[in-house]
């Protein structure tokens, strides 16, 4: 099935989220290497490539929500309390407000500084929304790492929910991600 149903998600909804998960956790390791490695000659190079596929992660998020926006979402089992579903929510809720604040971060840091990453893998230039200026450059890549922090805690806390889901209430949450089967009746 391609779309979600009120039992489980569908195949665009899977393939966006593991896609997602891969490239952002990829760009926070990559980011981390490229902010504790010695200064080298192709350091620009390095951060380019970050940047663009940021991009990328920027626009696949959008389209995961405008997707997310126009499929049901899944019910969660029936037997969920209210805090947890209220939980569960916030959650997501926070999940998709960091990567778009992430990402529009490190946007806001490329057009900052000078020279800047606008120019997306040789292709095109990328829109800048900031103008050079030092000073900000810094305080977005500040504010960018800080919150990239932030993303990698709230991915830890949907991780160990996964895991709960998975091993403690083993209520076939986590098989609807990963096959996109109903729960078990």
């Amino acid at each position: 099935m391609i779309r979600n149903t009120n039992a489980g998600w569908g195949s665009v909804a899977r393939w966006l989220h593991w896609i997602l998960a891969l490239a952002i956790i990829g760009m926070i390791g990559f980011g981390w290497w490229m902010n504790h490695v010695p200064a080298r000659p192709d350091r620009f190079f390095y951060r380019s490539i970050h940047a663009d596929i940021g991009y990328v992660i920027l626009l696949l998020t959008l389209i995961r929500m405008s997707w997310r926006a126009l499929n049901p979402t899944p019910a969660l089992p029936a037997e969920t309390s209210r805090w947890q579903k209220i939980a569960a929510h916030i959650s997501h809720g926070a999940l998709y407000l960091v990567v778009i604040l992430v990402a529009a971060l490190g946007w806001a840091h490329s057009g900052a500084r000078s020279p800047n990453y606008s120019d997306f893998f040789g292709l095109f230039h990328m829109p800048q929304f900031t103008s050079p200026d030092r000073a900000a450059a810094d305080a977005y890549e500040h504010r960018h790492i800080f919150f990239a922090y932030v993303l990698l805690a709230l991915i830890a806390v949907h991780v160990i929910a996964a895991l709960w889901h998975q091993f403690i209430r083993r209520d076939r949450v986590v098989a609807r991600m990963v096959s996109g089967e109903a729960e078990a009746g």
